[in-house]
């Protein structure tokens, strides 16, 4: 068992671990393939308990033996009401990110923390959050931060509507790629998903995985959730980690879950199911190299015909 609600064994560029042990790699020879670990779970408005969920499976995923661990979009937590949301959000110098700082250090792992409710810089005069995906080394140290550009405001017929751009600032800027021991990390989360420019700027910048902590409603994740992640790692010929919120957060929000992570060949190689969890899988950049090589699709875009994608860079 992979823990509850963990899945299936695809592909051959990353696997899910199934084996009882996997031995603690501090440092990788010859051969070896760094293991990444990717959270399910089921945020409410408790940060406590929430934190407690993230914490075990964190220290689970470091006994297994993963160098970086994949947490999803509001692993802080995710409130009843518009109200309780920007009431429990924190600045990034603020205590919950104090004890995850904590927690990566004890584990000796990087975390990425999908999606955190960061008080905005004008908090007191317009009391707005930004949704922020947080990279914190095995030190503990915040390594990097990108703040969620496309908001998810949407009313779909089945009853659901979400005003995420009615409390949260969109984020200003694609930030760089994040060398980590896994590899050239992409930042985006959820909504981003939806938007390949993100995606092509992150390859084009060095990525080699691309990140989508995830909280997708039951309707679009039943009809788009695994075939947009797999279009991105195809197209960008990328790694794709989407760690995700699954179940009943309140009376007013479900989430579909499927933590999932696809290959550079488009492969489903690891996906949690039901509850909450953890998959695991091996990053082999070799294989997305030879990928790559074998298949030059970013030497045979043709910015000529339909223009260039560029980074946008704050002032």
């Amino acid at each position: 068992m992979l823990g509850s609600g963990c899945g299936r064994l695809l592909g051959r560029a990353a696997r899910v671990i199934t084996g009882l042990w996997v031995r603690k790699m501090s440092s990788l020879g010859a051969g070896q393939k760094p293991l990444i670990a990717v959270c399910q779970m089921t945020s409410t408005s408790d940060k406590e308990k929430n934190f407690s969920t993230c914490s075990r499976l964190v220290q689970e995923a470091s006994a297994r033996g993963a160098s970086m661990v994949f947490l999803p979009e509001a692993c802080d937590y995710i409130g009843g009401s518009t109200e309780e949301t920007l009431n429990l959000a924190e600045p990034l110098q603020g205590d919950l990110i104090q004890r995850y700082s904590g927690l990566a250090r004890d584990s000796s792992v990087w975390l990425s923390l999908g999606g955190f409710h960061e008080k905005g810089s004008d908090w007191d005069k317009d009391r707005r959050i930004s949704n922020s995906h947080v990279i914190l080394d095995a030190a503990g140290n915040i390594v990097s931060i990108y703040r969620k550009a496309h908001l998810f405001d949407v009313e779909l017929q089945s009853g659901i509507t979400l005003r995420e751009s009615g409390f949260t600032v969109p984020g200003g800027e694609i930030v760089p790629p994040v060398s980590t021991p896994v590899g050239k990390v992409g930042l985006a989360v959820c909504y981003d998903l939806r938007f390949p420019e993100i995606s092509l700027v992150l390859s084009r910048e060095g990525a080699e995985i691309l990140t989508y902590p995830s909280a997708f409603t039951i309707t679009t994740g039943l009809a788009h959730w695994e075939v947009l992640l797999r279009a991105r790692a195809i197209e960008n010929q990328c790694y794709v980690v989407a760690a995700a919120q699954t179940g009943l957060h309140n009376t007013r929000r479900t989430s579909y879950g499927h933590a999932m992570v696809v290959d550079p060949w488009g492969v489903v190689v690891a996906q949690c199911t039901d509850g909450t969890g953890l998959c695991y899988a091996e990053i082999d950049l070799p294989y997305l190299q030879r990928v790559r090589r074998e298949m030059p699709v970013q030497d045979h875009r043709r910015p000529d015909l339909y223009g260039g994608i560029t980074r946008k860079t704050s002032s």
